[in-house]
C-alpha cells in the first residue's frame, strides 16, 4: 500500500541496481560493516527504523537506529512494531493459494464466481491469476483523483463498500494483456478470501499464518487499538518530521493494512523454505515471475552484471503506507534475508539494501 504515491516493486529494483554505493573495506566482518552502513544512512537523516540481516538460520545483524516516537525519544529495536505497506500483498497471496490447495479457489476463477455483488460485465473477464499478478486492469484506488486528499481516505468501510465504490472502475485494459500495480486487485483478493471462507481476513491470517509460524508480533493494524512497542509514522516536510496524516486502516487491508517486526518477518522468511505453509509447487507460483517480472505478492529482481548477485532472481518487495517505508529482499540460493522497517516516509531504502546486498556478496 502506498498511499502518498504508489512505490511500485519494479521502480524500487530499478534503482536498487543503478545506485552505486562505495564497496565496503576488505576484511572487515559483515556484522561491522553493516553497522556502520547503518549508523551513516541514520547520521545522514535517510534511515529511522530497524532492520534485520540473516544468512541461512544465522541472523547476522539485527538493530533499530533512531526513534519510535520522536516526540519521547523511545528508541527502535527489533521488537518495534511497524506498518508494512505492501508487503502485506505477500501474506493475502499465501493465503489465496492456501484456498486454490484446498480447492475452494481456482486461479481461473473469475471474481464473478465468488463475489456476486461485484459488477458482471467485469467481474467475469478478471480472474484470480490477474488479480494476484496485477494483470487485472483494475484502476488503483489511491490514483483515483482526489482520494488520498478528501475525505474517503479517512472513512471507516466495510469490505462489501469499498470494493463496489472504489474497486469497480472501469477497466484500465483487457485482463491480462499488461501489467498495472494495482491495491484494488489485492483489496479484491481479500474480499474473495472473506466470501469463501466466512471468516474475516484478520482471522484468517492469524489462524492460518501467525499462530501456526508463533508470530506473535504481527497482525492487522487498526488505528484505535492500544499496541505496545507500535513505532509512530512520520512524514517529511519541508520543517522537517512531522506526525504522519490519518489514514484509515479499514483501506489498505489485504492490499497493505498489517504490522510486523524485523523478528517475525524472519520467521515468516524461513517459513518459505519450507513446506508449513505451502506444498513446494504453490509456494513456487509465488516466486514465478509473470508480466513485469511480478508474482504472486512478489516482484522479482534480477540484479544485472556488475551488481552483487547478479543473474539471481531476488523476490522482493517495498511498501510505503503514510509515514512509513518497509523493503524485504530474500536471496533463496544463500536463504540470505534483508529487512528495513523504517517509521519514517525515507526514499533511500533500495539504496541501503543494495549496500548491505555488497556486503553479503564480498562475505
Amino acid at each position: 500500500m502506498a498511499p502518498q504515491k504508489p512505490i511500485l516493486w519494479l521502480r524500487a529494483s530499478v534503482l536498487i541496481w543503478l545506485c552505486a554505493l562505495a564497496v565496503q573495506p576488505v576484511g572487515a566482518d559483515p556484522a561491522s560493516e553493516i553497522s556502520r552502513i547503518m549508523e551513516a544512512h541514520f547520521q545522514a537523516g535517510e534511515f529511522n527504523g530497524s532492520v534485520l540481516v540473516a544468512r541461512g538460520e544465522h541472523i547476522i545483524y539485527q538493530g533499530g537506529l533512531g526513534f519510535a516516537n520522536l516526540e519521547w525519544k523511545i528508541p527502535n529495536d527489533p521488537h518495534t512494531k511497524f506498518e508494512l505497506g505492501s508487503i502485506t500483498k505477500q501474506f493475502t497471496a499465501l493465503l489465496v493459494l492456501q484456498f486454490v490447495n484446498e480447492g475452494k479457489v481456482r486461479l481461473a476463477g473469475h471474481v464473478s464466481d465468488y463475489l456476486p455483488y461485484y459488477r458482471k460485465d467485469t467481474g467475469i473477464r478478471i480472474t484470480v491469476h490477474h488479480l494476484l499478478s496485477h494483470t487485472s486492469g483494475v484502476p488503483n484506488f489511491i490514483e483515483l483523483p482526489g482520494f488520498l486528499e478528501g475525505a474517503d481516505s479517512r472513512v471507516r468501510y466495510g469490505v462489501q463498500k469499498f470494493a463496489e465504490t472504489h474497486c469497480s472502475g472501469n477497466l484500465q485494459f483487457e485482463p491480462g494483456a499488461k501489467f498495472a500495480y494495482s491495491n484494488s486487485g489485492y483489496f479484491l483478493l481479500g474480499a474473495i478470501l472473506e466470501k469463501v471462507s466466512g471468516e474475516t481476513y484478520e482471522e484468517l491470517l492469524q489462524q492460518r499464518i501467525f499462530t501456526p509460524l508463533g508470530m506473535k508480533d504481527s497482525g492487522c493494524a487498526h488505528s484505535e487499538t492500544v499496541l505496545p512497542r507500535r513505532a509512530a509514522g512520520y512524514e517529511r516536510s519541508p520543517r522537517g518530521l512531522q506526525n504522519a496524516r490519518y489514514y484509515d486502516m479499514s483501506i489498505p487491508y489485504a492490499a497493505g493494512g498489517l504490522y510486523s517486526t524485523v523478528l517475525d518477518l524472519y520467521v515468516w522468511d524461513r517459513a518459505l523454505y519450507t513446506d508449513r505453509l505451502l506444498p513446494v509447487a504453490l509456494r513456487d507460483l509465488l516466486f514465478t515471475p509473470n508480466l513485469e517480472g511480478y508474482g504472486y505478492g512478489w516482484g522479482i529482481l534480477v540484479p544485472k552484471a556488475g551488481s552483487p548477485h547478479a543473474g539471481q532472481s531476488i523476490p522482493m518487495h517495498g511498501g510505503a503506507i503514510f509515514g512509513f517505508q518497509s523493503l524485504i529482499q530474500r536471496i533463496p540460493p544463500q536463504k540470505e534475508l534483508i529487512v528495513l522497517l523504517d517509521n519514517t516516509d525515507s526514499p533511500k531504502l533500495p539504496d541501503i539494501a543494495l549496500a548491505i546486498r555488497r556486503v553479503l556478496a564480498t562475505r
